[in-house]
């Protein structure tokens, strides 16, 4: 995929590290080609900037163009889409675009959910989260089938709302002490994640190991939600 940077927009991300939401709206950028400037929130100490660009949710991350504020991470994503047209990340006919979107909220409504679940819980909670996870992830290991990425040959939205496993989860499987997602249950997934944590742009902006098994730790002491 050739990646032309686009610039003379003054774009800024309010996000935070550890995000799955805020990462994938930096990969989404960076395979556009947008430079942008990165601003780090500290989520134990909200700030007015923040406050002022997202005061009805007072989440991360939030897209700054031009000065205008998008908030919430699969809206921005379209926003993104609709804003730089070059390297689409959804297909063009309007039924499959629909459902890349419905697939993209899937993965925030049910498989990242249940997933944090089998991270924070423990016991017959922890076994209830696992078991719903994995009913989640198998309709993932369908839909993926046949294709090297959930957006056909090229990362699509999908890809990226859902990449986050890439990241995190070896870090969420060390500290559970099992695997979630293994290549008995979910080959394809394993050879999905292989592809995407390959691609150059993913690689070169994944979270150092060493910081996530410190945050995500520090969460287990001290339990938060996951957005």
């Amino acid at each position: 995929m050739h990646i032309q940077v686009i610039m003379a927009e003054e774009v800024k991300l309010i996000t935070s590290g550890p995000s799955p939401f805020g990462l994938r709206v930096s990969w989404a950028l960076k395979l556009k080609g947008i430079q942008y400037e990165s601003i780090e929130e500290n989520l134990s100490k909200k700030s007015p900037l923040l406050l002022q660009h997202n005061p009805i949710y007072k989440k991360i991350p939030v897209l700054l163009h031009n000065g205008r504020p998008v908030v919430e991470s699969l809206i921005i994503l379209q926003y993104i889409e609709e804003t730089w047209k070059q390297n689409p990340l959804l297909p063009a006919h309007p039924y499959e675009k629909a459902m890349s979107l419905f697939w993209a909220k899937f993965v925030d409504d049910k498989v990242l959910p249940s997933i944090w679940c089998i991270f924070m819980k423990k016991g017959k909670e922890q076994e209830e989260a696992k078991a719903e996870a994995w009913g989640n992830l198998k309709y993932l290991e369908e839909e993926v089938r046949g294709k090297k990425f959930f957006g056909g040959e090229n990362i699509g939205i999908v890809d990226i709302s859902f990449g986050w496993v890439v990241n995190s989860l070896s870090v969420v499987e060390e500290l559970v002490g099992f695997e979630v997602i293994d290549g008995e249950k979910f080959p394809l997934l394993i050879k999905w994640m292989k592809a995407f944590s390959e691609s150059p742009v993913i690689k070169e902006n994944l979270q150092p190991r060493d910081l996530l098994l410190s945050i995500y730790g520090a969460y287990l002491q001290a339990p938060t939600t996951y957005n």
